[in-house]
């Protein structure tokens, strides 16, 4: 007869919470973990996976990638995704979702393009600093952004952006 561990067990009754919010998990050899929802028409799906220190990391895969986290916790997992998800159903109230969608996409593609320059290229210093430079641009136009917007999602408050952030 097979004993589970209570961390395996934990783990199991994490994921009965995944699904009871809506989401097909699937295991890839134990160790990664797909956890995909549908919130009209737009997949939502991460990745965790256990890592050698028995923690777990955390990506979104859809709409749009993004790393989340180091977790020491099944639970953690399970609360990050569930304020994740609700942001997301909050977000796609809104009639410029597609368009954040579509921006965050270019984005995300600028960011491989920047590593193709340096992989690729020799970058002089003057061309990287100007790089730098339009970045830290970005920057300010999101904090000013942020200044003169409402706030909509109040059940918990950014992680990453503040008033005060630099690079």
């Amino acid at each position: 007869m097979a004993i589970m561990s209570s961390r395996l067990i934990r783990h199991e009754i994490c994921k009965d919470e995944l699904r009871q919010m809506g989401a097909r998990v699937i295991s890839i050899q134990g160790v990664v973990y797909w956890v995909k929802f549908e919130l009209q028409g737009i997949e939502i799906s991460y990745a965790y996976h256990i890592i050698e220190d028995n923690t777990y990391y955390l990506e979104r895969i859809k709409p749009y990638f993004m790393n989340i986290g180091h977790y020491t916790y099944e639970e953690e997992i399970v609360d990050v995704i569930r304020i994740d998800v609700d942001q997301f159903k909050n977000a796609m109230r809104s009639s410029n979702f597609d368009h954040f969608i579509e921006v965050d996409g270019h984005i995300s593609k600028l960011v491989r393009i920047f590593e193709d320059l340096f992989m690729y290229y020799n970058i002089d210093k003057a061309d990287l600093a100007r790089l730098d430079a339009s970045v830290d641009g970005v920057l300010e136009d999101i904090k000013d952004i942020m200044k003169h917007s409402t706030r909509v999602y109040t059940m918990k408050d950014p992680e990453v952006l503040k008033e005060n952030i630099e690079f």
